[in-house]
């Protein structure tokens, strides 16, 4: 039988290391979000996240991932509402402070609460206010599906870039 692939696409895949996945992975340019919330007891929580796509619009749903191990996915987890703040290139610092662990996040940070009461970050992209809607566990991550209450946008702010590891603030050419 003649195929018209090549024959290295027909062979069986070799078996790639964790580090391989996760460097193939890093070529896959993404924007930067921080998303924030309210735990039970009214504290502010938030950190960087670079697994965030749209879902639907219509609905308009939003979908983004963390690790079963983050020190803030109780939070995620149990909260009602969330934001996912689409971060611009000017916010690199702030990228930084919400994902190192153990940071005081909020106390230099400027914010104002929704009519929810989550944090929402000032000089950003785009913002989207969503619901919890539901949560599946998959592997090493827990996925959030939002659906987005409100949202805002500031087309003349250029985006916060992530790919191969690295934060860009100008695009990767």
């Amino acid at each position: 039988m003649n195929s018209a692939l090549p024959t290295s696409v027909l062979r069986t895949a070799e078996p790639f290391s964790q580090r391989e996945f996760r460097d193939a992975l890093g070529q896959f340019a993404t924007g930067v979000t921080i998303i924030t919330a309210r735990s039970a007891e009214g504290h502010a929580v938030g950190t960087t996240v670079s697994s965030f796509n749209a879902l639907s619009l219509a609905p308009s749903l939003v979908l983004w991932s963390l690790g079963l191990k983050a020190n803030s996915l109780p939070v995620f987890r149990h909260s009602v509402h969330y934001a996912v703040h689409v971060l611009s290139a000017a916010q690199k610092p702030l990228a930084e402070l919400f994902a190192r662990r153990g940071a005081d996040r909020f106390s230099h940070t400027s914010y104002q609460d929704s009519a929810h009461g989550v944090p929402l970050l000032e000089g950003c992209a785009a913002v989207f206010e969503c619901r919890n809607l539901r949560q599946h566990e998959e592997g090493d991550h827990l996925l959030f599906i939002g659906e987005v209450e409100r949202c805002t946008h500031h087309a003349d702010r250029a985006p916060l870039l992530y790919h191969s590891g690295h934060m860009h603030t100008r695009g990767l050419i």
